[in-house]
């Protein structure tokens, strides 16, 4: 069980903006968050942090930092997920190990019935588990279907096998951010069966970064603030 759950305020935070700048200054904001949190550390590695705001919990997860997590990475081929409603879906199974590992911790705050709006934040490795963890609120907060969001940053793919309605909607409020050339979010390859799910949004110029550059923090932060200088040129 979490040992801490840090209370940053009592009053809600504002609504989430779908659109426009008001909601690429909140994907900057939960970026460098997600980068500087203190997380704790479980099982195999798996790192997160969670913070409450009013009725709000944030559930954050960190990029790979370590021999443990880069095993994790490239232990691609896929396992099954649990047969959820008759649908049974396949994931990388390096990830979905480590997720299972903190869902365990966590899983008890997620369904604390005060909480009326989850956000799962995660970078890189980070993503990955937020994106698992994005399905596991969906499945088991059915209540909070409209105030539910997912922020995966320079993610790896994930989800393998067909792209069916009944897996996709899962996911349904997860925003996938690439920067175009990065390579992780290119990763696992999709000719083997992998896929993104969620809405992807692509920021910064292709070729403007090699494909590694094009994964670093400091690169993802560049081009969400050329986003919002872009966004606020057309208002």
């Amino acid at each position: 069980m979490v040992q801490k759950i840090y209370i940053i305020s009592n009053s809600p935070p504002r609504a989430y903006n779908t659109s426009g700048v008001i909601f690429i200054k909140t994907l900057l904001e939960l970026f460098e968050r997600c980068l500087t949190v203190p997380y704790v550390e479980t099982r195999n590695s798996a790192d997160y942090f969670i913070e409450r705001e009013g009725n709000t919990l944030y559930i954050y997860f960190e990029p790979s930092n370590g021999d443990v997590d880069w095993k994790n990475n490239l232990d691609f081929p896929i396992a099954p997920y649990e047969d959820m409603s008759g649908v049974k879906w396949y994931a990388h199974r390096g990830f979905l190990r480590v997720w299972k590992s903190i869902e365990e911790e966590i899983a008890y705050i997620i369904n604390d019935r005060s909480i009326k709006r989850i956000i799962e934040v995660g970078y890189s490795h980070g993503a990955a588990l937020a994106t698992l963890c994005h399905e596991y609120v969906w499945y088991n907060r059915p209540d909070l279907a409209m105030s539910h969001y997912g922020f995966a940053y320079g993610s790896p793919r994930v989800i393998w096998g067909l792209s069916r309605k009944r897996v996709k909607e899962r996911f349904s409020g997860l925003t996938v951010i690439r920067n175009i050339d990065d390579i992780v979010t290119h990763l696992p390859p999709r000719a083997i069966g992998f896929y993104h799910v969620g809405r992807l949004i692509e920021i910064g110029e292709g070729g403007k970064y090699s494909k590694i550059d094009a994964h670093r923090p400091e690169n993802y932060i560049k081009e969400l603030n050329n986003s919002i200088k872009t966004a606020a040129a057309k208002k």
